[in-house]
């Protein structure tokens, strides 16, 4: 086996240039009044970096990562960094659960107590799972792809590779948002006998649907708010879709400049009502930006848009995905489909409207999402 304990030690002279930059960080001006309608907020920023500078302990944070199980594998001369915890049940099911960007693995890890411990939590040890939590190629301690053309479809062949020849799983679940869920339904669309089910918090990715023949007037909508959304929110994906390599020059000198290009969309796309605290702390924030920052991973992590546009349809006009999904989507996602739209795609199980929470779902409503994903595949198991 080619799986090897990972210990996160972030080498001191990293974060001594890290203090350096932070004090030394040239502050552009603002508008009186802006707020956030110009991008990220200047006070708001101000009063993050200082906090980095002064209270935020690395140390302890990564002494908390490192309480987890933390591997790395080497799969076809790819690193792969992943967290792997046993299940505290009597037939645990394992899972794979994916990130997207511009979250981290440690978007996830709120998730792994509520799952593999159900009964520490008021829940039932037969919805016990082992989960594994991998950081996607060229984020955080996962290496970086050396070539051009790394689509998520070469992602989900990774993740077969590491829960079926690695991890030794006959049959496994898998979940994931943003780009996770890209790469959960083509793991499922080309390893249909690896899969019981399938869990999903994002169904965005249009390629994904190859066939848009006689759309609803509800799917129509969507098409319409999709690109209405990409209008007015979505230029940081053109920008890493078409010139990544341009803006990685400035994020992966300036922690600053990362941190505001991070947290603005943890702003936007989160269920905060404007205000970023009330879903996320600054510890919170700051592990992500770190995560990136430590292994200079943010230009490797946004060449991922680069290579998916030009990814073509992976569904012929008609086709799904032959393995039970369920759906669950959060009010404050972005772009949020009706049902049949899914169903184009999806072989549909459950499909749920949560009450609360946004595009990071399992770092702003971890229990929820939790008692969701046990109640779905609660019925797979033995099936």
């Amino acid at each position: 086996m080619s799986i090897q304990p990972f210990t996160i030690a972030i080498p001191p002279e990293i974060l001594s240039d890290l203090q350096s930059r932070l004090g030394q960080t040239r502050w552009p001006d603002q508008l009186e009044g802006a707020g956030w309608d110009y991008g990220t907020n200047l006070e708001y920023l101000r009063e993050l970096v200082d906090y980095w500078q002064h209270k935020y302990d690395w140390r302890v944070q990564e002494a908390w990562l490192n309480q987890f199980a933390n591997f790395r594998a080497n799969i076809d001369g790819l690193g792969i960094h992943f967290i792997h915890e046993k299940g505290k049940g009597p037939d645990s099911l394992p899972i794979i659960i994916t990130h997207g960007w511009p979250s981290t693995f440690f978007e996830m890890l709120k998730l792994v107590p509520l799952l593999t411990d159900p009964a520490r939590y008021g829940g039932d040890p037969a919805d016990a799972f082992d989960v594994v939590v991998p950081s996607l190629p060229g984020f955080g301690f996962s290496d970086r792809p050396a070539s051009r053309g790394w689509q998520l479809s070469h992602t989900a062949e990774l993740w077969a590779r590491l829960m079926a020849d690695e991890l030794g799983y006959k049959q496994f679940a898998a979940a994931g948002g943003d780009f996770g869920s890209g790469v959960t339904r083509l793991l499922a669309l080309a390893h249909p006998n690896l899969l019981i089910g399938i869990h999903l918090t994002y169904l965005g990715f249009p390629t994904l649907h190859a066939d848009r023949s006689n759309l609803t007037a509800a799917e129509q909508q969507y098409l319409q708010a999709v690109q209405q959304w990409m209008m007015r929110e979505g230029g940081y994906a053109m920008i890493h879709s078409t010139k990544p390599q341009t803006l990685a020059y400035g994020l992966n000198d300036s922690p600053v400049g990362l941190a505001g290009w991070i947290v603005e969309k943890f702003q936007s796309l989160s269920d905060c009502d404007g205000e970023l605290e009330r879903s996320f702390s600054k510890d919170e924030l700051l592990n992500n930006i770190m995560i990136y920052w430590v292994t200079e991973t943010l230009n490797s992590s946004i060449r991922t848009y680069y290579e998916n546009v030009h990814l073509p349809p992976p569904l012929q006009a008609g086709e799904r995905i032959k393995v039970p999904a369920g759906v669950a989507l959060f009010p404050k996602e972005a772009n949020r489909p009706p049902r049949e739209w899914g169903e184009r795609s999806l072989q549909i199980e459950r499909w749920t409207e949560m009450p609360r929470g946004g595009h990071f779902a399992a770092l702003e409503e971890p229990e929820l999402l939790a008692e969701e994903m046990r109640t779905f595949f609660r019925p797979l198991r033995n099936r």
